[in-house]
């Protein structure tokens, strides 16, 4: 809005000056002079020191496994100052195995798992997939008026019986008796395994134990964001004893288990009404309330269609070191930005000033709009060649 008067009115000064001013040949002088200035402002570089950064970088990110969707994330990311992340399927495998089976009354463990994996066979959820698995190559049972709860569990009627399959929250408010499963709590948690809770007919039933490995590249992941002043914070929907344990492992700053997706969007509130920016990382359906809500969502390149579609970032590799390959992308591409742009504006202050024949009265230089012209192209490919060294940017 400014840059487009301020030149064509130096060309006009330009003009009139080397008209009035010049000795002879007055008229052509004052032509090629103002042609020299238009000629040697245009804004080539000045249009193309950011889009060409942005670009490559974009570029780049995409060759180390970081999609990033459009500009304004890529800006964002660098002053990301606490990042929430989701616990399974983030931190860990998100591929739990079930460990153990403690049943209660009558029930056997194959007739429990059967019915656990009947009911869970239509869910996607990681912890719904590891109880298919360890059915594995047995007869499951159709099931009907299925139900889930996001963050807590599942319903259902398999064997016309109505199985609940989830937390204790869960079968607490579908008013199932949980005396003797709260008296099991804290035993299943004492080693980071996550308890799934079963119900039949109302009646407390059975306790799963699963475990999920942490990805091995999460704990210096985890080491690098805390060196880049990162906060990081897990929101699980998992028991406190699971999520303490891995927090523990970790490192982690702060954690909250238990949480449901609703609350974790609301986390994320708080934090932005903190003055923090904050990224989410997460790849279920259960955080795409809170990837929406953050500064910069990052889904994890296997998670949920959901999850991705809600984020800016997609981690292709699927584990936390793409955060700190994107920040560091972020933080590269920004500062190349500036330099692009401190170039173009440095070689307009001093290109203006010698084309309007500043030069002239002390060394007797005028610049013709040939090598105006020629100028102009040199600090486009300048800004160019600048932007595309973030190509070799170390991330």
């Amino acid at each position: 809005s400014w840059f487009v008067p301020i030149v064509v009115a130096i060309s006009i000064v330009t003009f009139f000056a080397w008209y009035f001013l010049a000795a002879e040949h007055a008229l052509g002088l004052a032509v090629v002079n103002a042609v020299a200035v238009l000629i040697i402002a245009c804004p080539c570089a000045l249009g193309l020191a950011t889009p060409m950064s942005i670009m490559v970088g974009m570029g780049r990110g995409a060759s180390m496994g970081v999609l990033i969707k459009d500009a304004a994330v890529l800006e964002t990311m660098e002053k990301v100052d606490v990042l929430v992340v989701d616990k399974t399927g983030t931190l860990t495998e998100g591929k739990p195995s079930v460990v153990n089976v403690e049943t209660f009354g009558n029930f056997s463990k194959e007739d429990a798992l059967v019915l656990a994996a009947s009911l869970e066979k239509v869910s996607e959820h990681p912890l719904a997939e590891a109880v298919v698995r360890a059915a594995e190559g047995k007869t499951l049972f159709e099931v009907s008026d299925f139900s889930a709860t996001p963050g807590k569990g599942v319903v259902g009627v398999v064997k016309q019986q109505t199985i609940l399959l989830g937390n204790l929250r869960f079968l607490e408010e579908k008013k199932v008796d949980i005396a003797r499963l709260k008296a099991r709590q804290k035993a299943p948690e004492s080693g980071g395994e996550t308890a799934l809770y079963m119900a039949v007919d109302g009646q407390a039933s059975c306790v799963f134990l699963l475990k999920d490995e942490i990805k091995a590249s999460t704990p210096d992941a985890i080491h690098r964001l805390h060196k880049s002043g990162i906060k990081v914070v897990m929101l699980t929907g998992d028991q406190q004893g699971a999520a303490e344990q891995v927090a523990t492992q970790l490192g982690i700053d702060e954690y909250r288990a238990g949480v449901l997706p609703a609350e974790k969007a609301e986390f994320v509130k708080e934090l932005q009404a903190a003055g923090n920016i904050v990224a989410m990382a997460g790849d279920g359906v259960n955080d795409a309330p809170a990837l929406a809500q953050a500064n910069v969502g990052i889904a994890m390149g296997n998670g949920s269609d959901i999850a991705i579609e809600s984020t800016g970032v997609v981690l292709v590799k699927g584990d936390l070191q793409g955060i700190v390959r994107a920040q560091k992308l972020s933080a590269a591409t920004m500062r190349n930005i500036r330099q692009n742009l401190v170039f173009a504006f440095l070689y307009n202050s001093l290109g203006v000033p010698v084309a309007a024949g500043v030069l002239y009265p002390l060394l007797g230089v005028l610049l013709s709009p040939m090598l105006a012209a020629a100028a102009m192209s040199l600090s486009s490919v300048s800004v160019i060649g600048n932007a595309l060294r973030l190509r070799r940017a170390k991330l």
